[in-house]
């Protein structure tokens, strides 16, 4: 079993940049793929971008093209989404996920950490 904990978050403009990273411990982190989900105030959780255990496999949605990308090391356990040029409408709890698959569905993942608040101003 996986525990996650993202960090990262924080407040600001529009436009800016922020990397966000998650740290993982207890199990063999190269064994699992790890997503990266928004969840907007009032909505439901979305996946902004996932990466295979192999690190040989991403994907992010077409909406978040050129915007978001996501990283894993596997020697530090770790797994980063680096977001440039954030919109308002970016703001919400980034979650990082893992499982043993490669999901694109929030109901694949197994294991989540607490979230860390990203709020993008106006």
């Amino acid at each position: 079993q996986v525990q996650l904990a993202e960090s990262g978050g924080g407040l600001v403009q529009t436009g800016a940049s922020l990397n966000l990273s998650c740290a993982a411990s207890g199990g063999i982190f190269k064994n699992y793929a790890v997503g990266w989900f928004h969840q907007a105030p009032g909505s439901e959780r979305e996946l902004v971008a996932a990466i295979s255990g192999d690190t040989e496999t991403t994907y992010v949605p077409d909406s978040n093209k050129g915007r978001f990308t996501i990283s894993r090391d596997n020697a530090k356990n770790t797994a980063n989404l680096q977001m440039i040029n954030l919109k308002p409408e970016d703001t919400g709890v980034y979650y990082c996920a893992a499982e043993e698959g490669f999901g694109v569905f929030v109901g694949a993942y197994d294991y989540w950490g607490q979230g860390t608040q990203v709020t993008v101003s106006s």
